[in-house]
């Protein structure tokens, strides 16, 4: 375990790097652009591990930052806002997220991030801008699991911040072997706020949208790809939801 993994695990490098990284992008999200936040009064009574967030993926740090901001502030009382970020001063940091080895490893600031809590995984689709196709490393999923066994864990199944991209099915092995809480989050916006980093600006004044629905009620029984289905759905990258934004779209064009 190298020097980053080891500070990774210490709550009080989290809750330096929390407010560091807090303090630099509270800006973009509150004040340069504009945040609506729903749901997180299915925070409250969440058990303190073995959580599991689902979310649509849309720049590689921005999405996991305002994770990271709606945590303290609810911690902090707060529900449905970020307010004054005064939540920085004693952070949330029962935390990982699920990231691609090859993003973090991409650059200084990428490294730094990887502190806040990032569990790396190697893809099984894609390196170096290629399409490939290899097996799951069972370190990867060991992290993970390991992960919930102690705290809250973020992840985006589709792996990509493609719109409508396929789930990989990691995810629903996760979910079928650890049997988590899982709560779905749909987010919005930042895709046009935000490069892809999600560390400069696109288009300022855009409206950010993250929504946090009621835990899924799932049957730890069922294949995987029935499980898989069910949280596509929950995070509305579905096929179902593809088609809906589609007839949306024909519609706009015919008025």
């Amino acid at each position: 375990m190298n020097l980053t993994e080891k500070f990774k695990h210490i709550r009080l490098v989290r809750s330096l790097v929390y407010s560091v990284v807090g303090v630099a992008t509270y800006p973009g999200l509150a004040m340069v652009n504009k945040i609506n936040i729903e749901g997180t009064e299915h925070l409250r009574n969440l058990p303190k591990r073995n959580v599991l967030f689902v979310s649509n993926h849309q720049t590689y740090f921005a999405d996991v930052i305002t994770f990271i901001h709606i945590f303290c502030a609810v911690k902090w009382r707060k529900e449905n806002k970020l307010g004054l970020p005064y939540y920085l001063l004693n952070p949330f940091t029962n935390l990982y997220f699920v990231a691609a080895e090859e993003t973090m490893n991409g650059s200084l600031i990428s490294r730094l991030f990887k502190m806040a809590g990032a569990l790396t995984v190697k893809r099984t689709w894609r390196a170096e801008g290629k399409d490939i196709h290899r097996n799951r490393e069972a370190s990867d999923t060991q992290k993970i699991d390991e992960a919930l066994n102690r705290s809250w864990v973020i992840t985006f199944p589709q792996g990509t911040t493609k719109p409508f991209a396929p789930g990989r099915k990691g995810t629903a092995h996760i979910i079928k072997n650890n049997q988590p809480v899982v709560v779905p989050v749909v987010i919005n916006g930042f895709w046009r706020a935000f490069n892809k980093t999600g560390l400069s600006f696109k288009k300022r004044g855009s409206k950010l949208s993250i929504r946090f629905k009621e835990p899924m009620v799932i049957d730890y029984t069922r294949p995987v790809e029935e499980i898989l289905d069910q949280v596509m759905e929950a995070i509305e990258q579905s096929k179902n939801y593809m088609n809906k934004g589609k007839h949306h779209f024909m519609n706009l064009l015919d008025k």
